[in-house]
């Protein structure tokens, strides 16, 4: 399924019906341009993966706001954003970033065992929809040179099993981006070219799971402190109603208006709850309110 990029609501209804969308010019490609020349360094000092489901002639890294000022361009892209909110709102308060990393396959790469992210967690499956990737190619993504392999119609419900029929190699250029869901059967394809490919893998989960790369320790205070409002918050420095993630009883995004936890994190600690529980609530506290002031 490809599809121009044209309406939030339409992208997000293919992505949940087929698993995966192309998005055609979601950005200028230049954008792609600056994030491969400040990676550039990075690729030639990274070795190769060990194990054979990252890949022997594979080349993998993360942290890529911290190695890559204009990748924030594509992890906040406001549009893909709004996407990645309809597909996982119906599951969770707030969306938060799963993992940035940078991928460069080299001739010889041979094809990734078929797979489901959403397997990194052990919660029920095909019920819920766990997270969404964005694959954004830096290099044109070709079936000879390793394009990511993509199982129809093999996620949702009928996310079972390792092979869901033939898969089919996405191919899109730098400016394109392919969402998947976490539930789609996808993998690495081979590389039978004479040339590296290389692309970056966004990832945004539900706001309360664990992610894949632990963001706290990658974009510490004293880092995402330079990072805009709305990338501080897909890094996590927000709360998930009911109260998750929360410092001292605050939306953890206090912490870097603040030097850290000294003295002026002393705050009160405020309820950061759904809607419909923090009525519930209130109309219990007013009722008892009244009670306790009613004579006996």
């Amino acid at each position: 399924m490809s599809a121009t990029f044209l309406g939030r609501d339409a992208a997000a209804a293919d992505l949940a019906r087929r698993g995966h969308v192309v998005l055609r010019r979601a950005v200028d490609p230049a954008v792609l341009g600056r994030i491969n020349a400040e990676l550039d360094a990075q690729f030639a000092a990274t070795p190769f993966c060990e194990g054979d489901f990252y890949g022997r002639r594979t080349k993998r890294f993360g942290m890529l706001l911290r190695r890559s000022a204009a990748a924030a361009d594509v992890i906040a892209h406001s549009e893909i954003i709004s996407i990645v909110e309809r597909v996982l709102g119906p599951y969770c308060d707030v969306i938060r970033l799963n993992l940035t990393q940078a991928l460069e396959l080299h001739p010889g790469e041979t094809r990734q065992a078929p797979h489901r992210d959403q397997d990194m967690w052990g919660g029920e499956k095909g019920r819920i929809e766990y997270l969404v990737n964005v694959m954004w190619p830096i290099t044109p993504y070709r079936a000879e040179n390793g394009a990511t392999l993509i199982y129809p119609d093999s996620h949702g419900a009928i996310a079972q099993g390792d092979v869901v029929g033939a898969p089919i190699a996405v191919e899109f250029d730098p400016g394109d981006a392919l969402l998947f869901l976490g539930s789609t059967l996808h993998g690495g394809g081979a590389n039978r070219s004479s040339a590296p490919r290389r692309g970056v893998l966004i990832s945004y989960c539900l706001g309360w799971l664990m992610p894949f790369e632990n963001q706290y320790l990658v974009y510490p205070p004293e880092v995402a402190r330079a990072f805009a409002p709305d990338v501080q918050a897909l890094v996590g420095y927000r709360q998930h109603r009911p109260n998750l993630g929360n410092v001292e009883g605050n939306c953890p995004s206090h912490v870097l208006r603040n030097d850290g936890f000294g003295a002026a994190a002393a705050l009160a600690a405020r309820d950061a709850l759904p809607d419909p529980l923090a009525a519930r609530v209130r109309a219990f506290a007013e009722a008892e309110r009244l009670r306790e002031a009613s004579p006996e």
